[in-house]
């Protein structure tokens, strides 16, 4: 909607511009305005003008910045409704899916860890994702893919040192 009135603003500010020199130009060439005259006429009223421009223009730049938050949001919203409906997913299906790469893929994944909104683990090397209740991550001493002992690695976060299985907590 922002994008939408900044560019109404935009176009109203150029139509405009457009009119007063129309205007002043034909002032000048019917001899009612000398053409010094004219053009302090036209700074003038330019310079009221120039309010709907940049008023319009910073709105078209910030509607595209929360257009680019919000296709993300729909991204992680997508990432989480696919994990949590199948229980594991393969990173590469993800990936195709949602056309994009597996780094973004790992980027979205932490950020939603961050926020609280995922748990469960990651198999890097094999490359699949599995959602679990953060309950029964708690109570994972052992890695589910190797038996291995497992290790905190950051907040939210435990990895298994021996096949880097990383399991995500809430």
């Amino acid at each position: 909607m922002g994008r939408t009135i900044g560019f109404i603003l935009i176009g109203i500010a150029i139509a405009g511009f457009l009119l007063l020199a129309v205007l002043m130009g034909g002032y000048v060439a019917d001899d009612e305005l000398a053409i010094s005259t004219a053009i302090f006429g036209f700074t003038i009223f330019s310079v009221i003008l120039l309010l709907p421009l940049g008023a319009g223009i910073f709105m078209v730049w910030k509607g595209g910045q929360e257009a680019e938050v919000a296709a993300r949001a729909t991204k992680q919203r997508r990432l989480l409704n696919m994990v949590k409906t199948q229980g594991q997913v393969h990173i590469s299906d993800l990936a195709i899916e949602m056309d994009i790469s597996r780094d973004d893929v790992q980027n979205m994944l932490y950020d939603l860890v961050g926020k609280g909104l995922f748990s469960g683990y990651v198999n890097w090397d094999e490359g699949v994702l599995y959602s679990q209740q953060a309950s029964q991550l708690r109570e994972r001493s052992t890695c589910a893919v190797c038996g291995g002992q497992l290790e905190l690695a950051g907040q939210g976060v435990i990895r298994c040192p021996y096949c880097g299985t990383e399991y995500f907590l809430e």
